[in-house]
């Protein structure tokens, strides 16, 4: 770390920033999903706020980790972290998940909290989160989580100012292996979370040679954008163009290549499809089919309300993904289309968003924390990340009222159509 980079970190220092105190009292907090950035976030931005003290710029600091994320706000449940242990947590970068816990928790949803017992009848999570951070004497938290986790943080920081009169600086770091996030160009994890698919599925494509007329179907996380999907069709196809096959044998590129990607923002003839990849079936004796858990969600939801079926929802309201099932609801219609005589649904989520950051995402993430450190000190709330509507990308505090999740896919990508039209998909 520059140790002298902090010390004149914001000569522009937001008017705000008078009233902060030279002594930084510091709490962070995971949320959500895992995702591979969680404990690298962590790691870099303990790495900053000690390089700001050593460096002067801040007078004392105090980190405290909140655990299993606003459960442990709203319950206070919480370590400090010591001074000694914060060159330690450089280790962090090669472990994967979270070194201080996650949850899924909504703070408007007083119901979900009061049932989980979270927080007291008469209670709001608001008041009992505002007044935990309020006797923590937090002056700055770093929400690192999706859009959900971040706009909550920026709710929660305005309901202690115009409640309490108090102020917290939120500085968030966007975690999400979707890729999803308004304005964002590229969240923490995403990158990783394809590689990572890509070796799940370098494994799993071998069952094709398990069992003639093989259907397998490769389920990739992303509810409500296909990017990852996108992504990690694109690094798997890519890998196959280094390997080598032996002529006459039936393990072949292609047998072993994908053969229909399926997201969210394209429409899915299942038909015609069908009929394409019956074509592959009998000429391979096998089809690998990359589909995102979002494809087709809507038809799913439309036959279970149709059959009387209740759609199964978490605390934030969206569809559980993982109840409703979609890889088997098009394996089931697939099989049939193309023949198949054994079909497999793969799925590579936990796998992949369990894994510790790649260089790609740890130098995304390092710049973040650097440059949200300067944020916290001068003051300013946002969430960190590339801000796609200002000239450059640069990396700044985007204000949180521009973060919006359900970002979807850019199809027209020149990378992408060409990945479609390798694999014959038009």
């Amino acid at each position: 770390v520059n140790h002298n980079f902090f010390t004149n970190a914001n000569p522009n220092r937001n008017p705000l920033s008078s009233t902060m105190p030279e002594q930084m009292n510091v709490a962070m907090m995971t949320s959500g999903g895992l995702a591979p950035c969680l404990s690298s976030s962590v790691a870099y931005l303990v790495e900053f706020w000690a390089a700001a003290l050593k460096a002067g710029t801040i007078s004392g600091l105090t980190i405290r980790m909140y655990v299993d994320g606003y459960k442990g706000v709203l319950i206070g449940e919480s370590t400090v972290l010591s001074p000694d242990s914060y060159d330690a947590c450089s280790c962090l970068h090669d472990v994967g998940g979270s070194p201080i816990g996650n949850s899924r928790v909504k703070l408007t949803n007083i119901k979900d909290c009061l049932a989980r017992g979270f927080i007291k009848e008469g209670e709001t999570p608001l008041e009992a989160a505002a007044q935990q951070l309020i006797k923590d004497n937090i002056n700055v938290i770093h929400t690192i989580g999706g859009d959900d986790t971040n706009t909550q943080a920026a709710v929660l920081s305005k309901y202690i100012l115009d409640e309490h009169g108090g102020k917290v600086v939120v500085v968030g770091m966007p975690k999400t292996i979707d890729n999803d996030v308004f304005p964002i160009v590229q969240t923490f994890g995403a990158d990783t979370a394809a590689e990572q698919g890509s070796l799940f599925f370098t494994n799993v494509v071998s069952e094709s040679s398990a069992n003639p007329r093989m259907l397998i179907i490769h389920e990739v996380m992303g509810r409500d954008s296909g990017y990852l999907t996108a992504a990690t069709s694109r690094k798997y196809h890519d890998s196959l163009k280094k390997a080598t096959f032996v002529p006459g044998l039936t393990t072949t590129a292609k047998s072993r290549d994908i053969h229909a990607v399926w997201i969210p923002e394209i429409n899915i003839d299942i038909a015609a499809e069908g009929a394409r990849l019956k074509k592959i079936m009998d000429e391979t004796g096998c089809v690998n089919v990359f589909l995102s858990e979002g494809a087709g969600v809507n038809d799913i939801i439309a036959e279970m309300e149709a059959n009387g079926e209740e759609v199964p929802r978490d605390a934030f309201g969206h569809v559980s993904l993982a109840k409703i099932n979609p890889g088997v609801y098009f394996s089931k219609r697939l099989a049939t289309l193309v023949g198949a005589e054994k079909t497999l649904v793969q799925k590579s989520g936990y796998f992949a968003r369990s894994a510790a950051s790649n260089p790609f995402d740890r130098k995304l993430i390092k710049d973040c924390a650097e440059e949200g450190v300067k944020s916290a000190i001068a003051g300013v709330s946002g969430c960190m990340g590339q801000d796609e509507d200002k000239e450059g990308t640069p990396i700044r505090a985007i204000e949180f009222e521009r973060i919006k999740g359900g970002k979807h896919f850019d199809t027209s990508a020149e990378w992408f159509k060409t990945l479609l039209k390798e694999i014959g998909q038009n």
